[in-house]
């Protein structure tokens, strides 16, 4: 359950960013559900090697390279989803730091709401 309530909290905060941020589209929240299952997988699947692969450069830059990392996971999600759509490298990036920080604060009201119940 909880699995199924981050995901369509993601699909969400795609749909929003996708509609603030000029050079993403995502055509409905279909999509935007396909875009966060995608993005899960991708992200349980080919972040972590993609991480051991990198660690030098990683480790060089301090760890700001994992941005490039998430950035190019982005475009790999569009690249396989019909319905999303983002313009470039940078705004990949945006919209990739906005998706965490987002996730983080819902996460974060999530986890209060279960601590009041």
């Amino acid at each position: 359950m909880n699995l199924i309530l981050r995901l369509l909290i993601t699909a969400g905060i795609v749909l929003l960013l996708a509609h603030f941020l000029p050079g993403v589209a995502v055509s409905g929240f279909e999509a935007a559900i396909i875009v966060a299952v995608v993005l899960a997988l991708l992200n349980a699947i080919l972040k972590p090697i993609l991480i051991i692969l990198t660690i030098p450069i990683t480790i060089v830059t301090l760890g700001l390279f994992l941005l490039v990392i998430n950035a190019c996971i982005i475009l790999l999600a569009d690249k396989f989803i019909d319905g999303f759509g983002v313009n470039g490298f940078w705004t990949a990036l945006l919209f990739s730091i906005l998706l965490s920080v987002s996730q983080s604060i819902a996460r974060s009201f999530l986890k209060e709401q279960k601590k009041t119940d």
